[in-house]
């Protein structure tokens, strides 16, 4: 099954970082990246753009409205995110927690439905 690992905390400024703190990021990733590829696990990965460069598009009584930003303010965003195969959630945790964090954040371990092109809404038969 896939799980994606969503990684949030607080938006990284490259100006308030050392250079040995970006290496302490890079390298934990780096790790992480080869970890779950040597295991075959990794499907895909990417960070995102930071909240400033998003675009929300919000649908209320059928009227769209693209605003600037994330939908909501917080002081975690989104930063990026490993999509993963698992056999089960609490796999995907375990493997959520060998990623190295330096800074406070979380990562949320959600399960992606898999649903086919005929199938009704999950639950349904």
């Amino acid at each position: 099954m896939r799980y994606l690992l969503l990684l949030y905390g607080e938006p990284v400024r490259p100006e308030t970082l050392t250079a040995e703190q970006w290496q302490g990021v890079v390298e934990a990733h780096t790790a992480f990246h080869r970890e779950l590829t040597d295991a075959g696990a990794l499907v895909d990965s990417s960070p995102v753009a930071p909240p400033t460069e998003a675009r929300t598009l919000r649908i209320r009584s059928g009227e769209q409205m693209v605003v600037d930003g994330p939908f909501a303010e917080t002081k975690e965003v989104l930063g990026g995110y490993y999509l993963i195969e698992a056999e089960s959630l609490d796999a995907a945790v375990e493997w959520a927690r060998r990623l190295r964090h330096d800074a406070d954040g979380s990562i949320e371990v959600r399960p992606l439905l898999e649903l086919g092109v005929d199938s009704g809404p999950p639950g349904s038969s």
